[in-house]
């Protein structure tokens, strides 16, 4: 019997997989991280803002005076951001990583490794993002929507680190003296050249958080961050922490430039608000 036919019906399955995937494939999981991603910002954006305000104003004896901005208070209002962004983002995360990975294949080069979910061809494991978050509830408990919480938290601590700080910095040094407030262009170009610094210097703990959050789809291969990090140093040698970093900084720019201006935009008009109102 010839294999030339079964051959044929393999390639035409495969192209159909990837027809399927080519456009849509690229949006994969997004639904849920879209809709939690302006409450998401929102409450990080705020917890930073409040923080630094409140350490501020702690420091300063004259309460009319405006109180100012130094390092120390910028670097705790950006750790205490951090943490709460991994409270927030990491059950987020994990939902859109564990999808995304449903449009992979799975590999039969894994030997030794017992597949948990489907293999390619077969029913996927989640059928969507409240079903994916019942499956891990069901068989993790609770514990499984924080799957790389640790590294999540060496990610995001310093990367808020590096995200508010040269905002803030890049935000001053842009704007005239003479200036009574930041420009949009300003906060443009210092909320860019902010995040293009915190996503390119996050890539490599990104890089462990993303595998970690994406074991279990189909096998268990990790025992944590450490091991995490060791096996994929062993395996694909020291650049496999900065696959993807040129995307993360050229993405980082135009994301965070128009998430800052937003939100200042947003400061600006609430503080018309409020003046009116109390005039």
């Amino acid at each position: 019997m010839s294999l030339l036919p079964l051959c044929l019906q393999r390639t035409v399955e495969f192209s159909s997989y990837q027809r399927t995937y080519m456009v849509f494939g690229f949006f994969k999981g997004m639904s849920f991280p879209l809709s939690s991603i302006a409450v998401y910002n929102s409450v990080v954006f705020g917890v930073f803002s409040n923080t630094e305000r409140f350490l501020s104003q702690h420091h300063c004896r004259e309460p009319e005076a405006s109180p100012p901005r130094t390092l120390s208070d910028l670097l705790l209002a950006s750790m205490v951001a951090g943490v709460v962004s991994v409270g927030l983002g990491t059950p987020v995360d994990l939902i859109k990583i564990r999808l995304q990975m449903q449009t992979q294949p799975f590999r039969e080069a894994h030997l030794g490794l017992k597949p948990r979910n489907a293999a390619f061809g077969k029913q996927p494991a989640y059928q969507g993002p409240v079903h994916c978050i019942a499956t891990i509830v069901r068989t993790e408990g609770l514990a499984g929507l924080y799957r790389g919480a640790s590294a999540m938290l060496l990610r995001d601590i310093p990367g808020y680190c590096l995200y508010f700080i040269p905002y803030v910095f890049l935000n001053e040094w842009i704007t005239p003296e003479a200036s009574t407030g930041p420009s949009p262009c300003a906060v443009w170009l210092a909320g860019g050249m902010a995040g293009a610094i915190s996503w390119g210097t996050a890539t490599p703990m990104d890089v462990v958080k993303s595998r970690l959050q994406a074991d279990g789809v189909y096998v268990n291969k990790y025992k944590g961050v450490l091991d995490c990090i060791t096996q994929s140093y062993q395996k694909e040698g020291l650049k496999v922490f900065f696959r993807g970093i040129t995307v993360n900084t050229v993405r980082g720019f135009p994301m965070s430039a128009a998430m800052f201006l937003g939100y200042e935009l947003s400061l600006q008009a609430f503080r018309r608000d409020h003046t009116v109102t109390s005039s």
